[in-house]
């Protein structure tokens, strides 16, 4: 199976950075072919442009979307990686799933966007906190993620959701051995869905 691993986060020694490699580790130890497409790293324009709005005059995908969705069309699974920033993903992946992840790649099909695209593919989301998960699941904020991101998209795409591991507690403060856990826990949810899969 082929795996987009998609990941953003400005710091390439972030811990967002890490669970993404930890992940294309895990995958690629199964025999797996991984892409990775570091958002920042790569410079990304997130800005969605008027020309790439559904039903607009002038509708047609930029150059650089048409060239994500090109190196994206042949993945199977996908792996969202991201920390969480006043409670929400980053505007980076917001904005590289709206240009991206838009109408006519992974939704819109016979013209209606209620028709998924992705269908029989899957996805996983890997999320992080500086505050504690209990404090993130108490204030909502976790569940909000779950239902808007992971269900919502999951239902207009098509695609199936696997998992959506989040390490909450991920500071500068926190330990080796918390971080190595951490991302232990990335590599055995990759290992757990695709080891029979490759």
């Amino acid at each position: 199976m082929h795996h987009a691993v998609i990941f953003a986060h400005p710091n390439r020694d972030s811990f967002t950075a890490s669970a993404a490699h930890a992940y294309r580790d895990a995958v690629r130890t199964l025999g797996h072919e991984v892409i990775v497409r570091d958002l920042y790293g790569m410079g990304f324009d997130p800005l969605l442009k008027i020309d790439e709005l559904p039903f607009s005059r002038d509708f047609h995908p930029a150059d650089d979307v048409v060239a994500e969705r090109a190196l994206l069309n042949s993945c199977g699974a996908f792996a969202f990686v991201y920390p969480f920033w006043l409670n929400s993903p980053p505007a980076m992946m917001k904005g590289y799933i709206e240009r991206v992840f838009g109408f006519g790649f992974a939704y819109g099909g016979e013209g209606h966007s209620y028709n998924p695209l992705l269908s029989g593919r899957k996805f996983l989301s890997f999320t992080s906190s500086g505050a504690p998960t209990t404090w993130v699941r108490q204030t909502g904020a976790l569940d909000a993620m779950q239902m808007l991101f992971d269900a919502q998209f999951g239902q207009l795409t098509g695609m199936t959701l696997l998992a959506h591991v989040h390490a909450g507690g991920v500071t500068p403060n926190a330990s080796e051995f918390f971080i190595k856990a951490r991302l232990a826990d990335i590599a055995k949810t990759a290992i757990t869905h695709f080891g029979g899969h490759p």
